[in-house]
Parts: structure tokens; C-alpha cells; sequence
């Protein structure tokens, strides 16, 4: 007879062995835990985005006949954004040293910073911010801007 006499089967198949209700009780609570670790530690995708450094870069090419008495003045004037919005966490530019022809006539890059990208939702419509912008428009030949929360 296959599988033993009748109550030693009955035994063995028809009931669960004692120790089976605890372990299903302790896997699941495994189960719940690893997946709440999860969640705790790894986060969702939209909350790391609210939390991670957000960047705001931009070039500008300067019209034909802007002096470099005007550039100077125009970056000036952009790195003072830092001390008159609180949301700018970083702030930093750097003139075009391509070694490479592919820079398409941009000579001047900024790169802003900012905790999250509701600073930059702040930023854009900033009195300070549409003040810079009306110095910059008269000289400005093309704009590069490329916006984006930074991963690592």
C-alpha cells in the first residue's frame, strides 16, 4: 500500500504537522517586516525626488556687441541671486574652455541649486529672479536651460 497503513496516512496528509501554524505566522510577519524595511529605507520614487537636490542649469550665448564690460555685470548679477533667494542652495558658473567646437556659441554656464524642485518653482518667479532677467534679455542671443533632480 502506498504512503503506510490508513491513520498513520491520515495522519501525515490530512493535518497539518503542529509546528505549521506558527512558522506560516512567523513567515508571514518576515514577509512584512522585509517589505516595510523596504519601503522605510528605499522610499518611493516620488518621495525621493521631493527630497534629493534639484539643478537648474542654463547657458547663454550673448548677442554680437555685448562688451565684456556687460558680461561681467550680467554674471555679477546672476551670482547675487544666491544672497537674495533663500531657496538657491548652491550656485556656480564658469566660462566655455571647450577644447572640442561643440558648445554651438554658448559662452557662459550656471549651474543652481536647490533643495528640492519646489525651490525652483520659487526661484522662477522671484522679484530678484525677473529683475536679473530684464538685465540679461537685451544681450541675449540663444538660452540652453536644462532642468533635473540629481541622482548619485
Amino acid at each position: 500500500m502506498r504512503g503506510g497503513s490508513g491513520w498513520f496516512r491520515t495522519f501525515l496528509i490530512d493535518r497539518a504537522p503542529p509546528f505549521a501554524k506558527g512558522f506560516r505566522m512567523k513567515r508571514f510577519f518576515l514577509i512584512a517586516a522585509s517589505s516595510f524595511a523596504m519601503l522605510l529605507f528605499t522610499g518611493s520614487p516620488a518621495l525621493a525626488e521631493e527630497s534629493s537636490p534639484f539643478r537648474h542649469f542654463v547657458s547663454f550665448q550673448f548677442k554680437d556687441g555685448t562688451t565684456e564690460e556687460k558680461k561681467t555685470e550680467i554674471v555679477n548679477a546672476f551670482m547675487a541671486l544666491k544672497s537674495k533667494i533663500d531657496t538657491i542652495t548652491d550656485l556656480e558658473w564658469g566660462g566655455t574652455e571647450n577644447i572640442e567646437p561643440l558648445n554651438d556659441g554658448f559662452t557662459h554656464s550656471f549651474l543652481v541649486s536647490f533643495k528640492n524642485k519646489a525651490g525652483l518653482e520659487a526661484y522662477l518667479p522671484h522679484p530678484a529672479h525677473e529683475e536679473f532677467v530684464k538685465l540679461l534679455k537685451p544681450h541675449l542671443e540663444k538660452v540652453y536651460v536644462f532642468d533635473y533632480t540629481a541622482k548619485k
